[in-house]
């Protein structure tokens, strides 16, 4: 059975300045270890001239994968920072790449905290946040004198179409929030007086920004 988590809802480039160094900071979802290493990968070729390409993920709805990398700036000053702005926001399948250039003054450990902190903290802002729920996918089955009714109490219910398939009967493909299922089930047994089919078809996640909740 899927659970729900927070993630990002795309990818994201900011910049921040301090004293004089330049920090960009990128934030991506990922579905895996290798997809992370491979965005990593992408930005570390694309700014090879930078002074730092510092970077963290996790990645597993429990977070079960976690890594952070300093790529030359003293030990924890950097990477960490990095990873802890992911955790502070309770996400998960993402990463954070935040590259700088350096501008000729020192900013000190505390400094290169709050810096490269910050930078991957905006990225994250920047993306959008987003809880991935868990929808059961349906295959509801009625005839067409019942199709007008039925797509309007399943907009009016917030239920997603995915699809609708025409044949003898009508049937829409729809995302139902796992826990509003029964409830969509039953109000569509009233409706139809009994006349409909329903079919289970798999989970899905769906995405849904945070604000709406």
């Amino acid at each position: 059975m899927l659970s729900e988590y927070l993630t990002v809802a795309k990818t994201s480039e900011i910049v921040l300045v301090e004293r004089k160094s330049r920090f960009i900071g990128r934030a991506c979802p990922v579905d895996s270890v290798s997809a992370a290493e491979q965005f990593i990968q992408e930005i570390s070729k694309k700014h090879w001239d930078a002074t730092h390409n510092v970077y963290a993920y996790i990645v597993g709805i429990n977070a079960e994968q976690q890594k952070c990398y300093d790529d030359g700036e003293p030990s924890g000053s950097s990477g960490l920072p990095t990873l802890e702005a992911i955790k502070a926001m309770n996400l998960t399948n993402v990463v954070v790449v935040v590259t700088r250039y350096f501008g000729g003054i020192l900013l000190g450990r505390g400094g290169l905290i709050r810096a490269y902190g910050s930078a991957a903290a905006e990225a994250l802002k920047s993306a959008g946040i987003v809880r991935c729920v868990p929808h059961h996918r349906i295959r509801l089955t009625v005839g067409y004198p019942l199709m007008g009714k039925v797509q309007n109490e399943l907009a009016n219910g917030g239920v997603l179409i995915h699809d609708t398939l025409y044949a003898a009967e009508v049937t829409f493909v729809v995302d139902v929030q796992t826990e509003k299922a029964e409830h969509i089930y039953r109000t569509v047994q009233d409706l139809t007086a009994d006349q409909f089919q329903w079919e289970l078809a798999g989970e899905v996640y769906r995405q849904v920004p945070v604000e709406q909740l």
